[in-house]
């Protein structure tokens, strides 16, 4: 209670002096535009100690981006006073450009890979090497102490070079990234004495076993953080185990499905002060004394509000949960095949639940549990167990997403993955919630209508965008003309994500979207009939975008030729599958804006236009 009395103070507190700058800003502004204004600025500039100190509460890079727009001092006060730098895209600037304008960075947030490359829609040698960084970081910021890189990729020797550079460094945090193995690991944990945190999150691992976590030297103690629940190998457990039990400052722990239950309650024994912990398999065979002993740890760790893991669940160890279960805020049971009266019988024991995330094989009564028990949700994420199987009986309708709609009037995130769907139903939730910033609906089967009616699924995503207008992002499926996004030019005014695919009648439905939508920054489309008309009706519009993402449409290289013609500040990158016609369809175009200019490591099967 007092932790957050305090942080309702402190942000109030920032707002209020920033609404002062700002309010300087202008007065200064009307300063340098009066005859006097030399006279009026010297008067009105803030002493530099007062100015260092309120752009240093500011947390938010929005915040300090518009700060430093207000004047030649507050762009300098800005840039020097600046330590956390996040890059939405790794060609949008070059390493250089970024080391000249803020010369004290020490943690970086970088992103490479369109979102595509989750699909295999990207080429494996696309680009985005985090390499070349790293050597223009050992230059300008050996004081660098945290890398959170997502959808890059780094190899062994980066890896290797990254923790012999950097002798304060403390966080490093991989999603999504590849060309690297356990041996790159194996380096970090062996020369990085600092290190606070290791995030191994989803990637693609060269996996040469688990002896990596025997590197981290005997004398280390302050990693706090730590999770390789994607790592496949067996590891090795004592090595593990010590670590755990030197590391009193742990409070993230995430291990892989190769930690049994009776390793896994070893750990917690030492560890009774995790915060967040992703369990190993929970389907080993416990004997009646394991078992307590399990229920006993889990007893003893009052501090746990966030759970995952739980591969291979047996429904007979849950009740081992319920004790860390009345403080849960996340639960993450993506990894985990439950059905609905095991989901129902654990929820009872969730009440603080804010984020929940479940595979569709808990099925719609798991989800009517959720609108029972979850009252304080604001998040719901629905993953498919087999998105390919196409004779599958299990899966979530729209009664389920209804039901939780009703229970659970805080929920502003939804991800849903579901076999079928109604604009009533949809039209049903978003009136229980008005408040979705994400909205995110996946029909698995293409193009297919409302099941009950036949129509389209228009009024569906209508009722989104004309409820809904704080929604930021949005995911659209099923059978859609182009009165769907119509309704999103003409509703969705603080979109900032548009994700389509298999939807549309025509271009004029992505050119409702480029004319009516005036914070869109990323805009992703697979399999529409839009063509070149609909690339480009949005000129005016990319520079403002960070990126544009048209794959399996009508979009022919002629048009994206006449596109990076007329805008020569944009990248218009073509992926060309082999054998294709130069002159033809362009099978994926990637469009992003930059301050670097064209790439130089673009593959041959990438044409920069």
């Amino acid at each position: 209670m007092e932790s957050s009395k305090l942080k309702r103070e402190k942000d109030s507190q920032i707002s209020d002096e920033l609404n002062e700058l700002r309010m300087e800003s202008s007065e200064l502004k009307k300063a340098k535009d009066s005859p006097i204004s030399d006279e009026s600025y010297r008067r009105s500039s803030f002493p530099d100690e007062v100015l260092e100190r309120v752009i240093s509460l500011l947390n938010s890079h929005r915040d300090r981006s518009s700060v430093s727009l207000v004047c030649k001092d507050w762009y300098n006060m800005e840039r020097w006073s600046r330590t956390h730098v996040f890059i939405g895209n790794c060609y949008s600037v070059s390493p250089e450009i970024v080391a000249r304008r803020f010369p004290k960075i020490r943690s970086v947030t970088l992103k490479g890979k369109p979102r595509f490359s989750d699909f295999n829609l990207v080429p494996q040698n696309w680009g985005a090497d985090v390499h070349a960084w790293l050597v223009v970081f050992a230059a300008k910021y050996p004081f660098l102490e945290e890398l959170r890189l997502k959808r890059m990729t780094i190899s062994d020797a980066s890896l290797e070079f990254l923790a012999s550079s950097f002798p304060n460094f403390k966080a490093l945090s991989l999603l999504s990234c590849d060309g690297f193995s356990t041996n790159g690991l194996a380096a970090i944990a062996t020369h990085c004495k600092n290190l606070t945190e290791l995030d191994i999150q989803e990637n693609d691992i060269d996996d040469k076993g688990g002896g990596w976590l025997s590197c981290f030297p005997e004398s280390f103690t302050s990693l706090e953080v730590l999770n390789f629940a994607n790592v496949t190998s067996d590891i090795n457990f004592d090595a593990l185990e010590r670590l755990i039990g030197r590391c009193k400052s742990m409070r993230v722990l995430k291990v892989n499905r190769s930690v049994s239950l009776e390793q896994l309650q070893r750990l917690l024994a030492n560890a009774p002060q995790l915060t967040e912990l992703g369990t190993g398999s929970f389907s080993q065979e416990l004997t009646p004394r394991q078992y307590e002993d399990l229920e006993s740890v889990f007893n003893n760790c009052k501090n746990i509000h966030t759970l995952s893991g739980l591969w291979e669940v047996k429904g007979l160890y849950l009740p081992a949960l319920y004790p860390v279960s009345t403080h849960l805020t996340f639960l993450n049971l993506s990894y985990a095949v439950l059905q609905s009266d095991e989901l129902a019988k654990l929820l009872v024991h969730c009440p603080q639940l804010k984020r929940l995330w479940v595979l569709d094989t808990v099925e719609d009564k798991g989800l009517e549990a959720v609108g029972s028990n979850c009252p304080l949700l604001e998040e719901l994420r629905v993953f498919p167990a087999d998105p390919f199987d196409e004779e599958i009986v299990y899966g979530v309708t729209e009664a389920g997403f209804v039901a939780v709609s009703y229970g659970c009037p805080r929920l502003h995130y939804v991800l849903y993955f579901c076999r079928q769907m109604t604009n009533a139903g949809v039209a049903t939730v978003v009136r229980n919630c008005p408040d979705f910033t994400h909205f995110r609906l996946c029909i698995m089967t293409p193009g297919q209508p409302d099941y009950l009616t036949n129509e389209p699924m228009d009024e569906a995503f209508g009722a989104v965008v004309k409820t809904c207008r704080k929604l930021q992002r949005l995911s659209v499926s099923g059978y859609l003309t182009d009165l769907t996004f119509e309704y999103i030019g003409r509703y969705a005014k603080n979109l900032e994500t548009l994700s389509v695919a298999f939807a549309g009648s025509s271009d004029w439905g992505m050119q409702c979207v480029l004319a009516g939508c005036p914070k869109l920054r990323k805009l992703e489309i697979r399999d529409c009939p839009f063509g070149n008309a609909a690339l480009l009706s949005g000129l005016e519009k990319y520079e403002s975008m960070r990126s544009l993402w048209m794959s399996a449409c009508n979009v022919t290289m002629n048009g994206c030729r006449l596109l990076a013609r007329e805008m020569p500040r944009l990248n218009v990158e073509v992926m060309k599958e082999e054998g294709s016609d130069d002159d033809g369809r362009a099978d994926k175009v990637y469009v992003y804006r930059s301050i670097a200019g064209r790439r130089r490591d673009a593959p041959s099967s990438v044409l920069t236009l």
